[in-house]
């Protein structure tokens, strides 16, 4: 069943004439409402410790098509009108999802039991894992994949992908905290457990320096597991003078010997991380 709709999803992303066949519509909305379900995702965890994850096009291709196949609705809730093509996510308490208006998770999100979602917005195709708190004015993107017991702070903006499909996603692992207004985009992967402070920004090309030793290590797309990391610059030089670039610093680790809150509030207080 799975190879057959990825057989017609990959024909109708290659030639948008193919979407003319009923059966082929039929396989972006099959696709799309598994997204929702949980049963498939966009990006999958490595099997074995070490290695990377994978992402899936063919499900990033029928994300895209769901916009060709759906029409303009306009449709109210409560006394909000919305016009758009993506319904919004329904039976959230038979899913034991929390909801708080007006917080938005679109159809093709998937959000595991527990979650809870402020006055935040959860686009199609992200999945976030139990556990996981997205605070107001958080935004998860699409596509994004968020681990459980995470906690996006107030105004975190994790970044959404589409195209071109196959690029990886966000990638936030478990037990993460991203402190408030932190920005996360272009496929960037946070590690378990680290925590990211306050105004981090972290994109594909920006240097994260570890200066926890004698020598700075440099990172790039990537924050090791467990590492405590807080907004900074360094300089570069430019036809016009010598300026401040930002970077991102990482200070410390998360104590193994402590669990996670504990952990968290040391390496607050430890490091003067705000949040």
């Amino acid at each position: 069943m799975i190879d057959d709709l990825r057989k017609r999803i990959e024909t109708a992303f290659a030639d948008r004439e193919a979407l003319r066949d009923p059966e082929n519509a039929e396989a972006v909305e099959a696709v799309v409402a598994r997204l929702d379900s949980g049963e498939l995702r966009i990006a999958s965890p490595p099997e074995t410790e070490g290695g990377d994850w994978t992402t899936h096009a063919w499900l990033n291709q029928a994300v895209l098509l769901y916009f060709a196949v759906r029409g303009m609705t306009t449709y109210a809730v409560g006394p909000f009108e919305y016009h758009d093509k993506i319904p919004l996510k329904k039976n959230l308490a038979s899913q034991g999802v929390r909801l708080v208006p007006p917080g938005v998770i679109r159809f093709g999100a998937f959000c595991e039991r527990g979650v809870v979602v402020m006055p935040g917005y959860v686009n199609i195709g992200a999945r976030v894992g139990a556990g996981t708190m997205v605070d107001t004015w958080a935004t998860v993107g699409s596509c994004a994949q968020i681990g459980r017991d995470c906690h996006l702070s107030g105004g975190v903006g994790i970044g959404g992908v589409l195209e071109p499909p196959g690029a990886r996603p966000v990638i936030i692992e478990d037990g993460a905290f991203i402190g408030s207004r932190a920005i996360v985009v272009e496929g960037v992967h946070v590690e378990k457990e680290a925590v990211i402070g306050a105004g981090v920004v972290l994109t594909a090309s920006t240097a994260i320096l570890d200066v926890t030793g004698a020598e700075v290590v440099e990172h790039r797309g990537r924050v090791p597991a467990r590492s405590v990391v807080i907004p900074g610059t360094r300089p570069k030089k430019f036809p016009a003078g010598e300026f401040g670039v930002p970077c991102a610093l990482i200070i410390g680790r998360r104590s193994e010997a402590t669990d996670r809150k504990v952990s968290l509030n040391a390496a607050l207080r430890d490091f003067s991380v705000a949040v």
